[in-house]
């Protein structure tokens, strides 16, 4: 029984990352598609202007590489993390 709850919670932890995976990829997608556009609209409008673009694509920029740093770098929980975590509440109240 324990071993079916522990494949069910390491399965339920790759679901999730999965999940985290495939919806960075179309935050991805969904930012180049948008900031492209706004630069073709910079571009036909008036091309030696300011490049206006620059502070949409900066800006969603910085939540794009924040989105990437959850999915793919961020540390995951370890059991010892939750049981210190529980410890510390258990002290709390």
């Amino acid at each position: 029984m324990v071993s079916d709850t522990r494949e069910q919670a390491a399965r339920d932890t790759a679901v999730a990352q999965l999940k985290k995976r495939r919806d960075f990829r179309g935050h991805l997608l969904i930012y180049v598609l948008v900031n492209a556009f706004l630069v073709v609209i910079w571009a036909i409008t008036n091309p030696h202007a300011f490049f206006w673009p620059v502070f949409i694509i900066g800006g969603w920029g910085i939540a794009v590489i924040m989105n990437a740093w959850d999915v793919y770098w961020r540390p995951q929980f370890t059991e010892e993390d939750i049981r210190r975590e529980i410890e510390r509440e258990d002290k709390r109240g």
